[in-house]
């Protein structure tokens, strides 16, 4: 009976030091400037000081040569854009099945949260292979574009 007390408050100390590692942050300095994850699924605070603009978030979600979301992901409410992709999930209703901070951690570092995904880490700058000289050190999305993005994708419902 003692040993099965002690193995059932072992699990619980095990399961709260878990809890405990799930809110504790990782700090990431693969981008321009460091941010923290929590858990593996979110980034809480915003990448810059200014809010996002959702005007600016629609160009850039558009532009080919930034953003390029329309090239694998289907958003209805950008129909006058043509050639919707359908190899990523469709966005229309994004703000009603993700919250900001997992839409940062997304569009920063998607290989956080799934190592295989074939989506771009829009916000990392470091440890890239390949990369053309003018694109050395450089994200593909500056903060203030991925903030414009997140208050744009946060309009889709």
């Amino acid at each position: 009976m003692k040993k099965r007390m002690l193995t059932g408050l072992t699990a619980l100390g095990l399961a709260a030091s878990f809890a405990a590692m799930a809110h504790a942050g990782t700090v990431m300095k693969d981008g321009p400037t460091p941010y923290e994850v929590i858990g593996g699924m979110s980034v809480p605070k915003p990448l810059t000081d200014k809010p996002g603009d959702p005007a600016n978030g629609r160009k850039v979600v558009a532009n080919r040569k930034k953003g390029n979301c329309l090239a694998c992901h289907k958003i209805k409410q950008m129909q006058d854009f043509l050639f919707h992709g359908e190899i990523g999930p469709e966005l229309s209703d994004i703000a009603e099945n993700m919250p900001a901070d997992e839409m940062r951690l997304r569009m920063a570092n998607p290989k956080v949260v799934n190592p295989d995904t074939i989506m771009p880490a829009f916000y990392k700058s470091k440890g890239l292979y390949r990369v053309m000289k003018k694109f050395k050190g450089k994200s593909i999305l500056t903060a203030q574009e991925i903030e414009d993005v997140i208050a744009f994708l946060r309009t889709l419902k």
